[in-house]
């Protein structure tokens, strides 16, 4: 099923939720150890919390999957202020002096900057050259609560999926397990467990929908 550039790059909105995709190039492994994983999440976290506030994620082998939200223009806004004004970048710079109409290239190159540490710290341990991601990352605006459940279950059982795993909790590196936890992580647990009316509604749903997750046409066939 082919579809327009557009679906998959659309601009980003200040508020708006994002399925967020990328892959490596010729199907590349994206990590060889657990630290590869490890530090993905920490650069991930230390480059996009500033911009988007993160829901679920799920690292495969030559992928990943992400859903967030990005944060109004006005908190961004008040955190590239609060650098010091030597260490902002230029596309952070520009943003400041023309907050309607670059947002969506700030998102962007945040993204983009989050990708290039991990590729070169990938291609320093590894002796590899070149690009490690597809530039152009996908992402789907998800605009419903239906639909946004339905792609926090398509995240979380996307090794069951690929059969890396027969069920959810086997597989280490997804955010499932962040929200069967008690304690304090990066995701907005909240906003899902309001969304579903707790964890065991949380867990009992996951389990009943896993098998549905791949119907939605609209969603990554990833």
């Amino acid at each position: 099923m082919s579809h327009s550039p557009e679906k998959y790059h659309g601009p980003f909105e200040e508020g708006g939720i994002y399925h967020l995709y990328n892959c490596t190039n010729n199907r590349e492994r994206l990590f060889i150890t657990n630290e590869n994983r490890h530090f993905f999440l920490r650069q991930y976290f230390k480059y996009i919390s500033p911009f988007a506030e993160t829901y679920a994620y799920n690292l495969l082998p030559n992928h990943f999957h992400v859903i967030c939200c990005i944060r109004s223009a006005e908190v961004i806004k008040n955190h590239l202020i609060a650098l010091d004004e030597a260490s902002r970048l230029k596309t952070e710079k520009a943003f400041l002096n023309h907050t309607d109409t670059l947002f969506n290239e700030l998102i962007e190159a945040q993204f983009h900057r989050f990708f290039t540490s991990y590729s070169m710290a990938f291609n320093k341990m590894f002796e590899r050259r070149g690009n490690l991601f597809q530039r152009a990352f996908k992402r789907i605006r998800i605009k419903t609560d239906e639909q946004f459940l339905q792609t926090l279950v398509y995240v979380h059982a996307n090794a069951v999926k690929h059969k890396l795993v027969n069920t959810l909790t086997a597989h280490p590196f997804t955010s499932y397990h962040e929200y069967l936890s008690n304690a304090p992580g990066n995701l907005n647990t909240t906003y899902v467990f309001d969304l579903l009316g707790g964890k065991e509604r949380f867990i009992q749903f996951h389990e009943t929908q896993t098998n549905y997750y791949y119907d939605d046409k609209d969603m990554l066939d990833e």
